[in-house]
């Protein structure tokens, strides 16, 4: 049997609700893949679905697909995109934090986690950083500084032009720092397509003709990390025939 799944990270405690054609469901136990890491049992996962199809979740793969920004967040954080709110609460609890500023542009999205208020779950100085704003990523400019700009607004894991999407952000943006999600398998491809192995510097090279300035390669372990979500999450569409290094 696979063992549970346990992170140090704030995961708030989530309850079924319903808006427009959102909806929030709690499946008391269920076997979930890592975004690197392997299948575990995960208990009390939050879905949301949106007319019946899963657009995020408390399971592994979407923590440990989202950890690394949250883990590096500092100052002011912009994130695109609310979801299920976790990289806003789980960045507003980092004492490195001082600001969360959340763009959705969905009124339902909006009004669930009116209903929701996982931010009350949070430490008073914790909640006191974070605002929801309505706008729409690829016109949005904030009023302030950003530190760090964390993108999350597509519903397939990769899909064609991220890279120039995440550019047209951070034009209207600045950031000092960007996170966004879905990275590291941006990176792989990229890189097996110029003919790079995903190594440290095939990683390095790749990041440098992104012309964005990403975080997470600084981590110990980054790129082992990167491989194995390339080996577990990547499809011959992404990488077809080619005969990477691995």
């Amino acid at each position: 049997m696979p063992a549970l799944y346990e992170t140090d990270l704030f995961i708030p405690r989530y309850r079924p609700v319903v808006r427009g054609d959102w909806d929030l469901r709690v499946v008391p136990l269920n076997v979930a893949p890592g975004y690197w890491s392997g299948s575990v049992l995960v208990q009390d996962m939050a879905v949301l679905l949106r007319n019946r199809q899963s657009w995020m979740s408390t399971t592994p793969m979407e923590i440990e697909s989202q950890e690394i920004g949250v883990r590096l967040a500092s100052g002011h954080v912009l994130i695109y995109g609310l979801g299920m709110g976790w990289s806003a609460v789980a960045s507003a609890l980092v004492d490195a934090v001082t600001a969360v500023t959340v763009v959705e542009r969905d009124p339902d999205v909006r009004a669930l986690h009116e209903e929701l208020d996982i931010v009350a779950q949070l430490p008073a100085a914790a909640r006191a950083k974070i605002r929801i704003v309505e706008g729409d990523a690829y016109s949005y400019v904030p009023d302030r500084p950003v530190d760090l700009l964390m993108p999350d607004i597509w519903l397939p894991l990769m899909n064609d032009g991220r890279v120039d999407e995440v550019r047209r952000m951070q034009a209207n943006v600045g950031a000092t720092a960007i996170y966004f999600w879905g990275q590291e398998l941006e990176i792989a491809r990229h890189a097996v397509a110029a003919g790079r192995a995903l190594d440290d510097d095939g990683i390095a090279r790749t990041i440098a003709d992104f012309d964005l300035p990403l975080i997470g390669p600084e981590l110990p372990g980054y790129t082992e990390k990167l491989v194995a979500a390339t080996h577990r999450w990547m499809r011959d569409r992404w990488l077809p025939g080619t005969t990477a290094p691995w």
